[in-house]
């Protein structure tokens, strides 16, 4: 066994090159035998004499002088590799398993050579404090931490990997169709049971900057991932990666062509795959690690061991926790300001280890070892690859970018009635009003309360009327124990089979809000049409628009189910990342539960994203229109059929800030319709506080005030004159950038681009970018500065090298890559134009609906060239599939040489409702002496600070124009 040191031209495998000595016809599998423990290691032979020994000797060291002349000549001619590949740490010579008398084991010396940021956890047990002798009882190195420091999850670890680990080893590598087939062999056995020895290794070159790699038991099947992945049968015809191998102990190279960066490096550390526990570690090309949803912690990540544990769980958001969403997606930021992307398609419970080498360690503890590498070359390249493998997000139905009101504890649905009448008195934008479970009978799914909630069905009616929409919370727990024949969605379950069942094939009891329930198995395709059925009953009594799927971990009161959990390896297994609770079953149903695709074991944190696929498709059918779903629990994929909200987050300011690492993490993974409760949902708010969260809140892509019950009430007529003001004001613009807004998704839906961006995407070698999470673009060009502070009427923003435009005023700042001190009285958030683009707005009104029909308004923020340019996307805001059927308006924008020009890419009758009303060029640097519309004059006016109107335009969307100056 080699150490883990800098590789030598023999232990790589260039690709194209051959690996082994042995000829092709040996390089199939190669068969192992087991050694018979009474024979010798050799053959027998008579005892030497000393003559014997003395030539025996001599000649050993004849042959080891020629050995040493010949490296010396090789080496003269082969200096050491100047390759790109990362430094590893100071070579440790390599060392033998040191047995003593006893039959402990004795740590080797090149342990103590292992530099603290490449020691690599050997006992990651999570709630063990681990002596020496526990972790030489694994082999491994023992060097506890300072005086008084004890081994943590987030900490330096004290038992670590030696050097010369046993690993598998690649006894074999061919070409395939697609691009490399190999098979690896472990010798000796690990520390965890039913080790799978033989392996089969797949590197697929999927496309040009796509990788995709699989490891899999060829002996027998395991679970893999079952969302839709593309299926390739054309190897990438040049792709800008190269893929290289070491044959002991096997390691898996993947580098960046043109640079020679080293994206995966598999050498550090061993490469474990056993039934119940697989582990994969890699260097990292930098410490710039985001994604690896969902945490709640900064944007970037912290890589100072810090420890992601990955299983949904029902828990309001905190640091170091699992929570609601899985997501095992990361993008990676190198030196010189490039990206890759690396997606682990796994949704066993895992451990994602980060350390400051830098490194990463993936530990799962089921399926098969399935991982993406996607090589941008720059972050939205690298996004609009991964989402080519999960699915881009869907095309938002309009309403559901509008102002979402809603809270636990109305009482009534007159109440909840008095909430939408009072807004609309105040004129305060509102497009959607909610119920949260309240509104149920007994917190029963499909019902509503009859007494307090009657006239549930005439307020519906009554916002529909007025061009407003209505949302309904449920959960999937399903009440078992409603008398028989009296609950539809109970007995019809139970009668198709819907219902997930325990190990002994019994129908699984749990408890959420309605008392004992069952829980729907979404993995059954009888479930799905069951539970369409179920919302079609319920919308023939209260047409709802749109569904909230909640506690879809799923959640459960118990931990297991009434009956318990049984002891076996499914709940046990022989490791546990560190989920909230200890146990695979906390808060949860059993990890032993039978559903129709598998255990519940492999697909728990499947449950959100099957549910919302149950969900989008029972509307498609119900309404004719474009699904709205929102989902506490996600999956990678989750964007093509459901939003998200972050959760039950507090009334904080902590909370405020927080809500945009979220916000910008899962427009990173695919999820764009994303925010966070306004004001808070937990505790009580203050004016302050939901005035500044209002104004952040109307740049989150989905934008919702939701309250908890017993709490003062928030919604913003709910507080002062100034403040109702300040919250209106916010709203109003939010309406007015609609068109801005819905073309962003457009993108996201066609492109993968985000909708909400980090400055890091826009400037990716502006290093000072890559840790800012307390502001953020609104695609490519409108920078957002929100308050995150209680008592200042200041913010500080960084503001990268360039020209910015003031939204309000036009008024312009040059920048060296600085940060700038705002101005920001408590009505004002602040708002800036990148320059060179060109946004449009509209007149807003307290509904899209209405304010989509009103005349639109450009905005242009002119480059130090005279450039700019921008798009617009239109539709009729609800028809299903309207750009791929070609139901669909897009017009681009262009300004050169004192002239803006629009071009009708695609034209539709939609365009032909909206009218152009004015064009503002923020930039122009010289008053001109006309303007000119179409080649007729037209009135303007011009302003101190290079601010040039032209009003009253009239021009009809679906047609070309040109506006020029002179």
């Amino acid at each position: 066994m080699v150490s883990y040191k800098r590789l030598t031209p023999e232990e790589v495998h260039f690709s194209g090159a051959a690996l082994l000595d042995h000829s092709p016809d040996d390089s199939a599998d190669i068969e192992v035998k087991e050694l018979d423990p009474e024979l010798p290691l050799l053959p027998q032979s008579p005892q030497c004499s000393i003559t014997a020994a003395l030539l025996t000797l001599g000649g050993l060291i004849l042959v080891l002088s020629g050995v040493w002349l010949l490296g010396t000549i090789f080496w003269l001619h082969n200096p050491p590799s100047t390759e790109p590949h990362r430094p590893l740490p100071p070579a440790a010579a390599p060392s033998t398993d040191i047995v003593q008398g006893n039959g402990s084991w004795l740590q080797p010396e090149s342990c103590s050579k292992v530099l603290e940021g490449w020691r690599f956890d050997c006992y990651p047990e999570r709630s063990v404090v681990v002596t020496e002798e526990m972790c030489h009882a694994r082999n491994c190195c023992f060097i506890a931490g300072s005086e008084g420091k004890k081994p943590g999850r987030n900490g330096v670890p004290w038992c670590f990997y030696t050097p010369d680990y046993p690993s598998y080893e690649l006894v074999s590598i061919s070409d395939s169709e697609m691009g490399k087939v190999g098979k690896l062999l472990r010798n000796k056995k690990t520390y965890y049971p039913k080790d799978i020895d033989v392996l089969q290794l797949e590197v697929l070159y999927e496309e040009d900057n796509r990788l995709r790699v699989k490891i899999t038991d060829p002996a027998q099947k395991r679970y893999e991932v079952p969302i839709d992945v593309p299926v390739v049968q054309k190897r990438a015809a040049n792709p800008s990666y190269t893929v290289d191998f070491i044959k002991e102990p096997f390691g898996l190279i993947v580098m960046r062509t043109q640079t020679g960066t080293v994206l995966l490096n598999t050498s550090i550390a061993p490469l474990f795959y056993a039934d119940q526990f697989l582990q994969m570690s890699t260097l990292l090309p930098s410490s710039f690690i985001y994604g690896l949803g969902e945490h709640r912690s900064s944007f970037l990540h912290d890589i100072q061991w810090n420890t992601l544990t990955m299983w949904a769980r029902d828990v309001p958001p905190m640091e170091l926790t699992n929570l609601y969403g899985v997501h095992p997606f990361y993008l990676s930021l190198e030196s010189d300001g490039t990206a890759h992307g690396f997606f682990m398609l796994n949704s066993n419970a895992m451990d994602v280890a980060l350390q400051p080498t830098p490194a990463l360690t993936w530990r799962m503890i089921g399926g098969i070892l399935d991982f993406y590498v996607f090589l941008g070359p720059d972050p939205s390249s690298v996004i609009g690859q991964y989402l080519d493998v999960i699915g881009k997000p869907a095309m938002p139905i309009y309403w559901a970018l509008g102002y979402h009101l809603c809270r636990w504890g109305y009482k009534s649905s007159n109440k909840t009635w008095d909430v939408v009448r009072e807004m609309r008195n105040y004129g305060i934008p509102q497009d959607v009003q909610w119920n949260d479970i309240d509104y149920m009978d007994h917190a029963l799914d499909f019902t509503y309360e009859p007494a307090n909630f009657s006239t549930l069905p005439d307020l519906v009616k009554d916002l529909h009327r007025h061009d407003q929409h209505y949302v309904m919370i449920l959960d999937p727990g399903i009440s078992s124990s409603q008398p028989s024949g009296s609950y539809w969605p109970f007995d019809e379950g139970v009668k198709r089979g819907t219902f997930i069942n325990d190990s002994n094939g019994d129908l699984l009891i749990g408890k959420v809000w309605p008392g004992l329930t069952a829980f729907p198995d979404f993995s059954n395709p009888d479930t799905h049409e069951w539970w369409y059925q179920n919302l079609q009953r319920f919308h023939s009594k209260v047409p709802f628009d749109g569904v909230w799927i909640d506690m879809n971990e799923p959640s459960n009161f118990f931990d297991g189910s009434l009956n318990g959990c049984p002891e076996n390896e499914l709940e046990n297994p022989p490791y546990t990342p560190g989920i909230l609770g200890g146990t695979l079953k906390a808060k949860t149903i059993c990890a032993s539960a039978q559903q129709k695709m598998s255990s519940h074991y492999n697909i728990h944190s499947l449950y959100g994203l099957m549910e919302a696929k149950a969900t989008e498709s029972a509307l498609r059918k119900i309404t004719g229109k474009r699904p709205f779903v929102i989902s506490r629990s996600t999956f990678p994929s989750q964007g093509r059929y459901s939003g998200h909200w972050l959760g039950d987050n507090r009334s904080q300011w902590k909370d405020l800030g927080t809500s945009i690492s979220g916000m910008l993490t899962f427009n990173i993974l695919g999820i764009p319709l994303i925010g966070a409760d306004i004001c808070g949902f937990g505790g009580s708010t203050t004016e302050e506080l939901c005035i500044r969260w209002t104004q952040l809140g109307a740049f989150y892509p989905f934008t919702r005030n939701h309250n908890s019950k017993d709490e003062k009430d928030q919604e913003p007529t709910a507080f002062s004159p100034a403040g109702r003001t300040a919250m209106k004001e916010v709203i109003l613009l939010r309406y007015s950038l609609f068109p801005h807004l819905y073309t962003l998704f457009h993108h996201a839906h066609i492109s993968g681009h985000t909708v909400a961006t980090p400055l890091l995407f826009q400037f990716p070698t502006d290093r000072k970018t890559y840790g800012i999470d307390k502001q953020f673009l609104w695609g490519k060009s409108l920078l957002v500065s929100p308050v995150l502070e209680s008592g200042v009427e200041y913010v500080v923003g960084y503001f990268p090298k360039g020209l910015w435009y003031d939204f309000y005023t036009g008024d312009s700042l040059v920048s060296r890559g600085e940060e700038i001190k705002l101005h920001a009285p408590l009505d004002k958030i602040n708002l800036h134009l990148r320059e060179g683009s060109i946004i449009p707005t509209q007149r807003p009104n307290t509904t899209l609906w209405v304010s989509s029909g009103q005349p639109l308004h450009l905005i242009v923020s002119l480059n130090v060239e005279g450039l700019a340019e921008g798009d617009l996307y239109w539709d009729d805001g609800e028809t299903l599939d309207s750009y791929e059927t070609d139901q669909y308006a897009y017009i681009c924008f262009k300004v050169e040489q004192n002239t803006m020009r629009s071009e009708v890419l695609h034209n539709h009758e939609e365009a032909t409702y909206i009218t152009m009303e004015t064009v503002s060029f923020y930039g122009v640097k010289v008053e001109p002496e006309n303007v000119t519309v179409n080649s007729h004059e037209a009135a303007f006016t011009y302003q101190n600070n290079q601010v040039l109107r032209v009003t009253d335009l009239g021009l009809n969307l679906s047609q070309n124009f040109t506006i020029s100056w002179m």
